[in-house]
């Protein structure tokens, strides 16, 4: 059974778009490298629930195959990086 690892984020001002870009291009090529890693997508809010989000500006969602695999992820070279 999959697990679905979510985490929102708070971004530091001045965050640049193309840092964004970059910062989410570095998550998704985990994929593949993280055993266990099935996927992961990276997003903002959208515009109808920005009131909702309680200021996070940023989050992501890492579908893993079983539950062992986020512990894994957690100490991957790739995710510290």
């Amino acid at each position: 059974m999959p697990v679905y690892h979510i985490v929102l984020f708070h971004l530091k001002q001045g965050v640049t778009p193309a840092q964004l870009e970059t910062w989410s291009q570095l998550a998704q090529g985990m994929v593949g490298n993280v055993p266990g890693l099935v996927s992961l997508k990276t997003g903002q809010p959208l515009p109808i629930c920005v009131p909702r989000a309680r200021g996070f500006d940023m989050g992501i969602v890492a579908v893993m195959e079983r539950p062992e695999d986020v512990a894994e992820y957690a100490v991957h070279p790739a995710h510290l990086e």
